[in-house]
């Protein structure tokens, strides 16, 4: 049996949003949809599943759909649905968070912890609804890009769109011979020639897509400024998350962080395997 895409329904525009999302994306994937409703013990459950429902039948009317409505807390709910879940699928906000507000507490909890992808749907309807025809993935030096690559490849082949693949690289404050560790997408100091950093990251998912177009873009700079200017026209945005060691959850370290505040279009956090 099929693993389910899992959106969470609050009943917020950003959740509404996240389910129209999320109905294109179960039915691009042929993967079950199941919306999930998470409210307090003490917090009686609002009629939101039916509304939700019926927005994503009238999106995806071929998705197999289903429906949980559960008394616990919405993140730790969410999680327990991540550990056998194709994704998750939030909005960028939530009913109970104060306006103004660029990213939602559940949404971050989540985006932290999950041990599958997590997708924050955000941006305008023409980020929203796969105008762009573009999914851009961030490549750091080292391992911890390789998921997040399958997972941006299988989505431009699905898609039927180019990937751009975005390595950002700084030169060694004073030339140092001898790096520092990496710390993110933005490589403090060379190891390998940029170019090879992408083509190394690459080189094996690339073999599984030989049909998809894939573009390649090495930027001197900030990892940060990079992919948010490469994300201005593309419908998805991926990066990879380290796990903690010794701890639960993921090293979204301060780029995720910021894509997860500012990106103009979806984004998902794919944890390294």
């Amino acid at each position: 049996m099929a693993i389910p895409l899992v959106v969470g329904v609050d009943g917020s525009e950003a959740s509404l949003e996240a389910v129209d999302w999320a109905a294109d994306e179960a039915a691009r994937h042929d993967v079950p949809l199941l919306l999930v409703h998470a409210v307090a013990p003490d917090h009686e459950a609002a009629d939101l599943i039916g509304v939700a429902a019926e927005r994503a039948r009238r999106n995806a009317p071929s998705a197999r759909l289903s429906s949980e409505v559960l008394h616990e807390d919405p993140a730790a709910a969410l999680l327990g649905k991540g550990r056998n879940a194709f994704a998750l699928v939030l909005g960028c906000r939530g009913l109970g968070d104060l306006a103004g507000l660029l990213l939602g507490s559940v949404s971050l909890a989540v985006s932290a912890r999950a041990d599958c992808p997590v997708v924050v749907v955000r941006g305008r309807p023409a980020h929203r609804d796969a105008r762009f025809r573009s999914v851009v993935v961030g490549v750091e030096d080292g391992e911890g890009s390789g998921t997040a690559v399958e997972f941006a490849l299988r989505e431009a082949h699905v898609r039927r769109c180019r990937l751009v693949a975005v390595h950002a690289w700084s030169v060694p404050f004073g030339g140092l011979a001898e790096p520092p560790p990496p710390a993110g997408y933005g490589v403090q100091a060379l190891r390998r020639p940029p170019a090879q950093v992408l083509d190394d990251a690459l080189r094996g998912s690339a073999e599984r897509y030989a049909n998809a177009s894939v573009s390649r873009h090495v930027v001197e700079g900030p990892a940060r400024q990079a992919l948010l200017e490469a994300a201005s026209d593309a419908d998805l945005l991926v990066v990879g998350a380290r796990r903690r060691r010794g701890h639960l959850g993921l090293q979204l370290g301060l780029i995720n962080h910021a894509l997860l505040h500012h990106a103009p279009c979806p984004i998902a956090v794919v944890p390294q395997m």
